[in-house]
């Protein structure tokens, strides 16, 4: 008497499903991948206030291409400019210093100004020309 069966178990694999298993992970961590970079980018919806902007003076503090010192087109020595500014600046809430430094200045000289501002409670803003 034969007791195989004629049911034959077949032990081959079948790789088909394997590879679109592996395409599909491929696709999802590519898009995963981008989206968190992209995503990186500040994109901010900034809060609406019926608020008014506070009008403040400013003092503008420029530096020309000689290291010469001007504080609101007047010529100022670098002994002078703290007086000058400290004058300038009394009795303000928040003073606010816009310095303006030509191209090619030693940094040397914008830190001076700087300095003065720190040592004396000034805020100081780099103007830049706009792109």
């Amino acid at each position: 008497m034969n007791l195989r069966g004629r049911n034959k178990i077949n032990a081959e694999f079948n790789m088909s499903s394997m590879t679109d298993i592996v395409f599909l992970l491929l696709i999802f961590f590519m898009i995963a991948v981008t989206t968190m970079t992209t995503t990186n980018a500040l994109d901010l919806v900034l809060p609406k206030s019926d608020g008014q902007a506070n009008e403040t003076e400013n003092v503008s503090v420029s530096i020309t291409e000689d290291s010469e010192f001007y504080m609101d087109k007047q010529k100022y020595s670098e002994e002078e400019l703290e007086n000058a500014l400290k004058n300038a600046l009394q009795g303000q809430k928040e003073p606010n210093i816009v310095l303006n430094v030509a191209k090619g200045v030693p940094i040397e000289n914008a830190v001076k100004v700087m300095d003065i501002a720190y040592r004396n409670n000034f805020k100081i803003v780099l103007a830049v020309a706009p792109k």
